[in-house]
């Protein structure tokens, strides 16, 4: 593999893991702020809905630091890439399960539910494409060292 298609792959694998960050964080943070706004959405409300609805938003983000760890270093943080695919499997499947579990008698809650399907399901397979990327970077390159050391040149 050429020395500028590695670094094109990098940083395509950065920007995808980047924007898969960047939405779960956004989400994190209306949560925790703005929390009033989105309790309505799982039939909560008051000062109990508010502090359910900001304890997601701090879950979210807690469940974010891999990503963040990825973005910087998708080669040499390899884990963290795996770690943040897998939690977002983890919650698409969660989510769905909590879907079927509703049977039709709370259709707010299940549109909500559904948006966070979607919207995780579609990070997922963001992540995915930058996995498949990294993959290639690690397991097609002679050139790994080089790799390794320009990521951290380019961080």
């Amino acid at each position: 593999m050429s020395e500028n298609k590695t670094h094109i792959l990098l940083w395509i694998s950065r920007l995808l893991i980047a924007a898969v960050t960047l939405m779960n964080l956004q989400a994190a943070f209306l949560f925790i702020l703005k929390p009033q706004d989105y309790a309505p959405g799982f039939e909560m409300s008051g000062a109990a809905g508010e502090a359910m609805v900001r304890g997601m938003g701090l879950l979210f983000l807690m469940w974010n630091i891999p990503y963040i760890f990825a973005v910087l270093h998708p080669v040499r943080q390899f884990i963290s890439l795996v770690e943040a695919v897998i939690m977002q499997f983890i919650g698409v499947t969660g989510e769905s399960l909590i879907l079927l579990g509703l049977h039709g008698e709370h259709p707010i809650i299940q549109a909500s539910v559904r948006r966070f399907i979607f919207f995780d399901g579609a990070g997922l397979v963001v992540l995915l494409a930058a996995l498949l990327l990294v993959i290639q970077l690690k397991g097609g390159s002679r050139h790994k060292n080089e790799i390794d050391s320009k990521q951290g040149d380019s961080a």
